[in-house]
């Protein structure tokens, strides 16, 4: 059997059950052909102002045997000290881990401080190969940061290769100057017994059933810019042939109560509708309703909300950012504009729902996008790894 630890801060406890959520997913489908596995989640805690707090997995992690490893954590200079601080607890929990279990390979997700920080704390084991796994905004932003862009090259050039969940991130990985044979683009799974087309609506709606529906799934934060999205919304609702559209958001977050007022003084308050979290099952079904899902993101990678949305058949209008253009490659599929160019976007929306495509051959493509293949993908790359550290 072969053995893998994988070391990451984003993996998810009771507390927090989706954190990380598609890490242990693919977890799971790894065990599933035949990988035993042990979890190693560093929790950076702030001295004096934040106890560490003992945490406890999800009862369907237990096989994971997952360790909650504290780890310290310095505001503002982080850049340069706290990959280093992390490193240090991970190796602390290194010690009692592998008296029990000796791995045939480590996974660590996150290039930094997660990356660097496993890789640094496995190198005087010189013939235990390491894997890094890209996500988005550990390139997206650190690759800006001198201190955090260094380490990352650094962890990258000492890996047996770099897992990317995008085709995207693999080539900003490059341009700056990491080696192209290390990097492994692999698209993340979706649950397709949860995200197809057949299935609930959702309930309780007072939406009118033929009425056009934009939805937003997403946290309410800056870097999605939902304020963009309101405006849009608003601009758009006076061009469109029919009944009036509405605007289903489903996500938290700090703006929520800014973007209220915003739909208020828009005058689309009416049409506006804030869910808060929502449960897969409930996305699901509000992706069967919708006409479209709608994005306006400043920065992305390759969000897994549009891999769902492609398997319940529902195009994106979206901006063109991180890899997005990896699976919104025709115009059937959807339509993609740049980041912040209001005309582009609203005619964009405009022109889709005039001309909506047929939902089936976008559930095909998207339902074809299984955890099991997404695992298989990763077991290549480990496997690859354990052989060219022989």
């Amino acid at each position: 059997m072969k053995r893998l630890l994988f070391i990451s801060n984003l993996f998810p406890d009771d507390s927090e059950p989706y954190r990380g959520l598609d890490n242990a997913t693919v977890l799971h489908a790894l065990r599933e052909r035949g990988w035993d596995i042990r979890v190693m989640a560093p929790r950076t805690w702030l001295p004096l102002l934040k106890p560490v707090r003992p945490l406890s997995p999800r009862i369907q992690d237990l096989p994971f045997q997952p360790q909650y490893v504290p780890s310290l954590y310095l505001p503002k200079i982080g850049g340069v000290a706290n990959h280093h601080l992390m490193a240090r607890a991970v190796r602390h929990g290194l010690r009692k881990l592998l008296a029990t279990f000796e791995p045939d390979v480590t996974l660590a997700s996150w290039l930094f401080p997660d990356g660097w920080a496993a890789w640094q704390a496995l190198r005087p084991r010189t013939n235990h190969p390491v894997v890094l796994l890209a996500q988005g905004s550990d390139v997206h932003r650190y690759l800006k940061s001198p201190p955090r862009r260094r380490a990352i090259l650094e962890a990258l050039a000492g890996s047996q290769g770099c897992i990317c969940r995008s085709k995207n991130l693999a080539t900003m990985l490059v341009e700056a100057s990491a080696e192209a044979v290390r990097m492994h683009p692999v698209h993340n799974g979706i649950d397709t017994l949860v995200f197809c087309p057949d299935g609930d609506l959702p309930s309780g709606s007072t939406i009118p059933d033929t009425a056009p529906v934009l939805l937003f799934v997403g946290n309410l934060l800056p870097v999605k810019d939902p304020e963009f999205l309101l405006k849009a919304f608003a601009a758009l609702s006076g061009r469109i042939s029919g009944q009036q559209s509405h605007l289903v958001l489903a996500g938290k977050g700090p703006m929520r109560q800014s973007l209220e007022s915003l739909a208020v003084s828009l005058g689309v308050q009416e049409r506006t509708h804030f869910l808060g979290p929502q449960s897969a099952p409930q996305i699901a079904a509000w992706m069967r309703r919708a006409s479209l899902l709608v994005m306006t993101s400043i920065n992305e990678g390759l969000p897994n909300v549009i891999l769902e949305a492609q398997a319940c058949g529902l195009p994106v209008v979206s901006t063109d950012v991180g890899g997005i253009h990896e699976v919104v490659n025709e115009d059937w599929k959807g339509r993609l504009t740049p980041s912040g160019d209001m005309q582009a976007w609203t005619g964009a929306a405009h022109e889709m729902l005039e001309h909506l495509p047929a939902r089936a051959a976008l559930a095909e493509i998207g339902g074809a996008r299984t955890w099991p293949a997404t695992a298989a993908a990763y077991e290549e790359v480990l496997e690859e790894a354990i052989r060219a550290s022989r």
